[in-house]
């Protein structure tokens, strides 16, 4: 919906009376107006380091308060010079004067002296926040969940405003084509963030489609990133149903968020990587586990046709074998035969007769034998009992 604007018109004769003034002009003026403040031209400033960076014509820094930042910097001249060098964290009384620049329309403080001022409320906060939560265990590795291999659906809670979500986007598309991605909007920075930030990460709990969820900032200086220090975001994300990947692009220590999370990455890009596995690397495992397998196919099959080339060659042989074994029967029939004929049953049978003594033994001769002696007579079948009567010569 959009509001109707109320028309806005000059006469001619208005436009004579109106001063009009370049972007030089109206910056130059500003700067003058600075520069005559005698207060402005040498101040003393407490505030806590928030944040710095080493250049190579000096440092670069920001002090702040619960309520405003400024930028500061001591070029290397001064530097030497400084009772205190700038710590993150650190509170400092810095003496300094204000100093315009019209290229980027900005100003900052010069600092010429900085002395220590005890330590920021801000760095101690920070500790005794995260000495409590680590206290109740929200930072234990044994309650950090392992991500889904192949997730189907991702959900991202980003500014939508922010380079980050571009990044996730394009990473996540050309990294796992197909992915279903979930957006839940949200500041990742000021005052209204931290609740900003949980109701995003309530809003994709509600939905239940995520597998995992990305909690992501582009970078930004550590006044910016206070938000994902609070204390309603940190639990938020140990509460969560699902996996949490951080990538908030900072480059101090690990915030209270990186702490709490599942994983932590360094810049949304690299959540997004650690997110989905890479298709083209699944595409290259896929061909490996293909040729492994069709190798391992390829080698039973070759080990299966020379088993049947040997088999075949046994069957071959076969005949032969067969009439082995035919020679062989008729070996065994014709001693069999033999066998049958030395049998003295078979003589027996024929209608001859064994003559044994009464002890048994066989009698082989009449000059063994004498008159009333006792004989057993074997015939083919049964026996008979006789005696001696007459002994006939030859």
């Amino acid at each position: 919906m959009t509001a109707d604007l109320p028309d806005f018109q000059l006469a001619d004769a208005d436009l004579a009376d109106i001063s009009v003034v370049s972007v030089s002009g109206l910056t130059a003026y500003i700067q003058a107006v600075l520069q005559k403040d005698p207060l402005l031209r040498q101040i003393w400033v407490m505030g806590e380091v928030s944040s710095t960076r080493h250049h190579a014509s000096g440092i670069f820094f920001t002090l702040q308060d619960e309520g405003a930042a400024i930028r500061c910097v001591t070029w290397n001249s001064q530097r030497g010079k400084l009772v205190q060098q700038p710590v993150t964290g650190e509170q400092l009384l810095v003496l300094g004067s204000i100093r315009l620049y019209p290229q980027r329309g900005d100003y900052q403080l010069t600092i010429w002296q900085a002395l220590p001022a005890g330590e920021g409320l801000q760095a101690l906060r920070y500790r005794q926040l995260r000495s409590r939560l680590e206290a109740e265990g929200l930072f234990d590795p044994e309650k950090k969940r392992p991500l889904p291999v192949h997730p189907q659906t991702i959900a991202v809670v980003t500014s939508p405003q922010a380079a980050a979500w571009g990044d996730i986007q394009r990473t996540l598309s050309q990294r796992y084509p197909g992915l279903e991605v979930l957006f839940s909007p949200a500041t990742v920075q000021g005052q209204q963030a931290p609740s900003s930030i949980v109701q995003a990460i309530q809003r994709v709990e509600a939905d239940g489609r995520a597998e995992v969820l990305i909690l992501a900032r582009g970078g930004g200086a550590t006044e910016d990133l206070v938000c994902f220090d609070d204390e309603r975001v940190v639990r938020a994300i140990a509460d969560c149903s699902i996996p949490v990947i951080t990538g908030i692009g900072h480059q101090r220590d690990q915030s209270l968020a990186d702490l709490a999370a599942d994983v932590c990455a360094h810049t949304p890009t690299a959540a997004a990587e650690i997110a989905v596995p890479s298709f083209r690397v699944l595409e290259a495992e896929h061909r490996q586990r293909m040729t492994a397998l069709y190798r391992s196919v390829t080698q039973q099959w070759e080990e299966a046709r020379e088993n049947l080339a040997f088999m075949r060659s046994r069957l071959l042989q076969l005949p032969q074998t067969s009439r082995s074994l035919q020679k062989a029967d008729q070996t065994c029939d014709l001693l069999r035969q033999k066998l049958a004929a030395l049998d003295p049953n078979a003589v027996l049978k024929r209608g001859y007769a064994i003559a044994k003594t009464e002890a048994g033994a066989i009698a082989r001769s009449t000059a063994d034998l004498s008159l009333d002696q006792g004989l057993i007579i074997q015939l083919g079948e049964g026996q008979i009992k006789v005696k001696i009567t007459e002994i006939l010569s030859d």
